[in-house]
């Protein structure tokens, strides 16, 4: 087993602790975020693996790996592939109260945040086609080529699907839209990660991405908004459809 700094892999593992049995991926998150949020580990520690914590809390691996791709869409985590899982921050920055509220509410309706995502992806639309400097174009047209060259690899896909929305984000120029944004997405994420399962439905998105990306490069703050309601539209009902043949 590789090395953790400081020695850090046992005492991470002990103070998990293991967790009842059929625990949701919610409860497997704020176990996690408890412990990294407690300010006993230092900032750029790297996480013991997948195995490792799943044995220790007693779930599956893949509600480990669910619940660490929340906390990376919230900025708690770094997964870098083939290297590990990172701890980004020191615990004052990993506790914004509304990120925390995110991962604590409970059970909520899949309908009704799709419709919360979707008024939200918009607005940061709108703003970005008003505000984008030619960086903030430059990052968003670089993951828009990444998703074209990687159709066929859709892990590669759906990393550069979300890069191009945290290119939005960051164009639109309103930091506290983006957290509210991110706790949506984190909440969706184990049903996203399942939407685009195609090279057909990942050619649509594309063409989607591009229809947002030229109105943002006319500066149109109405056709940009048109463009991504017409992608939360379909991109809603691809999710929709795997939510509803997720497991119970």
């Amino acid at each position: 087993m590789p090395a953790y700094p400081g020695n850090r892999s046992a005492e991470i593992s002990a103070a998990l602790g293991a967790l009842p049995s059929g625990t949701p991926v919610s409860e497997v998150a704020r176990r996690l975020l408890d412990l990294f949020t407690g300010g006993s580990i230092e900032p750029g520690t790297r996480l013991p693996p997948e195995r490792q914590l799943a044995v220790t809390l007693g779930v599956g691996r893949s509600a480990v790996r669910e619940a660490l791709a929340a906390l990376e869409i919230l900025g708690i985590v770094d997964v870098r592939a083939g290297s590990g899982t990172y701890l980004r921050g020191n615990a004052s920055e990993l506790l914004p109260q509304t990120l925390r509220w995110g991962l604590l509410i409970g059970e909520r309706n899949t309908q009704e945040l799709l419709e919360l995502r979707s008024g939200l992806e918009i607005y940061v639309v709108r703003l970005a086609a008003a505000r984008a400097d030619a960086d903030d174009l430059k990052a968003i047209a670089a993951s828009l080529d990444r998703m074209r060259t990687s159709v066929d690899k859709l892990g590669i896909f759906a990393r550069a699907d979300l890069d191009f929305h945290h290119a939005l984000g960051a164009a639109s120029g309103n930091a506290t839209l983006v957290d509210m944004l991110n706790i949506v997405r984190s909440l969706l994420q184990v049903y996203a990660d399942r939407s685009v399962h195609d090279v057909a439905a990942a050619r649509i998105a594309i063409e989607e991405h591009d229809a947002v990306y030229r109105a943002l490069t006319e500066g149109d703050p109405d056709a940009a908004a048109s463009a991504m309601a017409h992608h939360m539209s379909t991109a809603s009902a691809r999710l929709s459809a795997a939510a509803a043949g997720a497991p119970s």
